[in-house]
């Protein structure tokens, strides 16, 4: 068996990718989009009646040039969510805008927006998540979505323990922690390579499983931002790994034979003390500012969603006239 046949054994695999053409080749059960993967699958001619279509509602619907542009790319999202949902059985995250990212009110009505438009497309909502930048704020929105409205969501741009803990006290169906981006962070700050199970990424959500299995906690860890399939492997049995095309492709054509490196059973020994943040906002704020690469990355990759947003919002207001 290819390695990828024998992740999904104790793996669930979700395509990382708006490029729904390539995720029908490798059979995940779920898919992840945000800003930047729908903005490069915007250039390409094969997807053009989807943005008209976005355009076409957009002017339909009317109101102030501002509420046409946000509509059209709320549409757009939405209209990629559901072509993907057309060839993965399972569900489809989908990104809030990340100008919400500090905004509890607004990132809660944007979130029922986004599932209202799934709504219209024939989309029940319990196969979107809705993704959310994984701050104060950003869980305090998710734990009103979950529990007042039902709403599931994927807490993204993860990299720090506090922001893991006060996920699943929240409640939140799924959490991202960004393997490949805080990897990134030790090379470029300590200067050396780190590989397999001493990559600082892959010890980040090693961790974080082992902490939710060993206290019961039902959300769902999700590895994600791999630079490597090393990385992949060496996560082999986290609940679900998001992988992107390039890596699902050589992994699909790699026949080595893998072990399962996470567990329940494995996560009951962890050496890990119980704690808590949810609740306490003074205490999440200081481990988050005592965590250098957390906070930085956290917030490099909010500017970075929010640039590529502002990018595919500017092009749908000039195809708007506006």
């Amino acid at each position: 068996m290819s390695v990828l046949e024998q992740l999904k054994q104790f793996t669930t695999i979700v395509a990382d990718s708006g490029d729904f053409e390539s995720i029908d080749v490798y059979k995940p059960q779920d898919a992840t989009t945000n800003p930047s993967l729908i903005l490069a699958a915007t250039n390409k001619p094969e997807y053009a009646h989807l943005v008209d279509q976005a355009l076409e509602y957009a002017k339909a619907k009317g109101g102030s040039d501002e509420e046409k542009a946000g509509l059209a790319m709320d549409k757009l999202l939405v209209n990629f969510g559901t072509e993907i949902l057309k060839i993965v059985p399972g569900r489809v995250s989908t990104e809030v805008d990340a100008r919400l990212s500090f905004d509890v009110e607004g990132t809660v009505n944007k979130a029922i927006a986004l599932i209202k438009l799934y709504e219209e497309n024939g989309v029940s909502k319990d196969r979107i998540l809705i993704k959310i930048a994984s701050t104060w704020e950003g869980i305090q929105a998710a734990h009103i979505l979950e529990t007042k409205h039902n709403i599931h969501c994927n807490l993204t741009l993860l990299f720090g323990f506090a922001q893991a803990v006060a996920c699943a006290e929240a409640g939140v169906t799924l959490i991202s922690p960004f393997v490949g981006r805080i990897l990134d962070w030790y090379k470029k700050n300590n200067g050396k390579n780190y590989y397999g199970s001493e990559d600082p990424g892959v010890q980040s959500v090693t961790k974080i499983y082992n902490y939710y299995k060993k206290y019961g906690y039902k959300t769902i860890v999700m590895g994600a931002s791999f630079r490597n399939t090393s990385e992949i492997e060496a996560l082999a049995g986290c609940d679900f790994l998001t992988i992107s095309p390039a890596l699902l492709e050589e992994l699909k054509n790699t026949n080595k034979k893998i072990e399962r490196k996470l567990s329940p059973e494995n996560a009951q020994a962890a050496s890990l003390e119980k704690v808590t943040f949810f609740s306490n906002e003074a205490a999440f704020r200081w481990e988050m500012n005592q965590d250098i690469m957390a906070t930085e990355k956290l917030g490099e990759g909010i500017r970075k969603f929010a640039e590529d947003g502002i990018t595919l919002e500017n092009i749908l207001r000039k195809k708007l006239n506006l």
